[in-house]
């Protein structure tokens, strides 16, 4: 696509992609959603942090949301996700989690549970939680607690 060779920065060429930008976020993610058959959802602590988050990170020039989401599950959890199965969940804006005065966009998927997940690259936790245990705690990203937990079926 043309537009994508005259975009010069990441942002630009995201737009260029069809990801839509507001100008009020500062960091563009992907994050997935998994459960297992309890319903419970999980969540990992990157490290030196202190907020636990859904799975994801940051979308890197060229990529769509979906393929960052597949890239950083492999990297953070050791997910392989089918695309096939990757389901959109919702876009939101919220207060990033570990850079105070700094917002976040949120392109947030589901997909199902898979097996061998564990703590990889800069992840230093996870844990799994049901949405109904999330409720009261001050140990979650603003994304999670105002965004996406709203939306998930409990």
């Amino acid at each position: 696509m043309w537009l994508q060779a005259v975009a010069s920065s990441p942002a630009q060429r995201l737009v260029a992609r069809g990801v839509v930008m507001t100008g009020e976020e500062d960091f563009l993610v992907a994050a997935v959603v998994l459960r297992d058959d309890g319903g419970r959802v999980l969540l990992v602590r990157k490290r030196g942090t202190v907020r636990y988050m859904l799975p994801g990170g940051k979308i890197e020039a060229g990529e769509t949301p979906a393929e960052a989401a597949l890239r950083e599950l492999h990297e953070e959890v050791g997910a392989v996700l089918d695309p096939d199965v990757l389901v959109l969940l919702g876009e939101w804006t919220a207060p990033a989690a570990n850079e105070p005065g700094h917002t976040v966009r949120g392109h947030v998927f589901e997909h199902p549970w898979v097996a061998g997940l564990g703590a990889r690259a800069e992840i230093d936790d996870l844990i799994w939680l049901h949405p109904d245990d999330m409720v009261g705690r001050d140990d979650l990203a603003p994304l999670l607690v105002t965004r996406v937990l709203p939306a998930l079926d409990r």
